[in-house]
């Protein structure tokens, strides 16, 4: 007894040291909140030599690929494409309410297998598809169970997790809504959510020290979510079910960043939907606003920034249809750095006489994907696919 008293006396002691040291301060400094003290220098720095606009190269085309190459430079080694193509096999399956769904794992690299959730309409096809994509929201333990309701065969502290996250949604599967009205919906788990995640657990704060070990192989986090999001689109359009002329891609958040990444470095690709996910660097990364968190591993791929900014980049989906709908109560997107976007966006798709296809919204909602914005994403497929 007296040595667990010890113990935890012990224990105790070095809990208080730590948090102790966590708190010293040095007079002189060189980082504050999450940023460099000289930010508003390197943000002036910026010139975004490959915009287009800025880039010496005048057809549209050909800056596009110059563009591309560039991300994919930027997104450093991709994973190796599987030996035998995309073997999948089926998990489990369920009949739903006009659409059978399925849990799948499919080879997208010869490194993995990933973990998904396909949606098939009833009838016959070949059926326009939509690849869903989940959000970031700081929240691990799932992944594409966020955009499509789980099915029975999951662990119960799954299907009830999925039921609870449903609030960033209006307490709706966007998924299944699309499935219902006849896309035929595939999810996937982006590396480290649901079950690509950590094996001590699913934690936050692991995922930047991951991010970070994986760039000692020469690799990036983050861009393997993007290379995933291209092959995943891949498996889709070769599903007998599937339409391969008619794919979009949507999401919130997290989502949206990679549904527009998406439409801009895939060809597969004929609209997409971005709900919540859209800035200019000077206004996400300065220590203007009060929030504490700016970019992130999460979409960090090296050095892009000295080349293209965020809208840059989704402009190489011109001129794809795009929807974007940002919220004016959005803590995460101040208005000003959106509506620069938008404009740098419009500016673009206009140079290509394709404004019609660009729409652009900032609706009276904080960081989220009501119902409201579910069924406008469905107008907007409805009108492009």
């Amino acid at each position: 007894m007296k040595r667990n008293l010890m113990r935890t006396l012990m224990m105790a002691v070095c809990c208080m040291l730590t948090i102790g040291a966590l708190g010293q301060k040095r007079e002189k400094y060189e980082f504050m909140r999450n940023l460099p003290v000289y930010a508003d220098s390197l943000i002036k720095d910026l010139t975004f030599p490959l915009a287009w606009g800025n880039s010496p190269i005048t057809d549209f085309d050909a800056w596009r690929q110059a563009a591309r190459q560039k991300v994919l430079d930027c997104m450093l080694t991709p994973p190796p494409a599987p030996a035998d193509g995309y073997e999948m096999k089926v998990l489990c399956e369920e009949q739903r309410d006009g659409y059978r769904a399925q849990k799948i794992e499919i080879r997208l690299s010869r490194y993995y297998t990933v973990p998904a959730y396909v949606l098939i309409p009833d009838g016959k096809g070949p059926f326009p598809a939509i690849n869903a994509l989940h959000d970031h929201g700081g929240h691990l333990f799932i992944g594409k169970e966020k955009m499509i309701r789980p099915l029975a065969c999951e662990d119960s502290t799954v299907i009830k997790d999925a039921d609870e996250w449903l609030s960033l949604y209006g307490g709706q599967f966007v998924g299944d809504y699309l499935a219902q009205h006849g896309y035929v919906v595939f999810s996937a788990d982006a590396p480290m959510w649901g079950e690509r995640g950590q094996k001590e657990g699913a934690r936050r704060d692991r995922y930047d020290m991951i991010a970070g070990n994986m760039m000692m192989y020469g690799i990036d986090l983050s861009a393997y979510m993007t290379y995933d999001d291209i092959a995943g689109t891949e498996f889709l359009a070769s599903m007998p079910e599937v339409d391969a002329t008619r794919i979009g891609c949507m999401g919130c958040s997290m989502g949206a960043y990679r549904a527009w990444m998406l439409s801009a470095m895939s060809d597969r690709i004929k609209a997409g939907a971005a709900i919540c996910w859209m800035v200019t660097t000077d206004e996400q990364m300065s220590f203007k606003y009060s929030r504490t968190e700016n970019g992130g591993f999460a979409n960090c791929f090296p050095g892009l920034r000295r080349w293209l900014d965020y809208p840059h980049v989704a402009s190489m989906a011109c001129p794809k249809a795009m929807l974007f709908i940002n919220g004016s109560q959005d803590k995460l997107f101040p208005v000003p750095g959106v509506e620069k976007a938008f404009k740098t966006m419009h500016d673009t798709w206009k140079s290509q006489n394709a404004d019609d296809k660009l729409e652009t919204e900032i609706w009276d909602m904080p960081h989220s994907c009501p119902v409201k914005a579910q069924e406008r994403m469905l107008q907007f497929f409805k009108k492009n696919l």
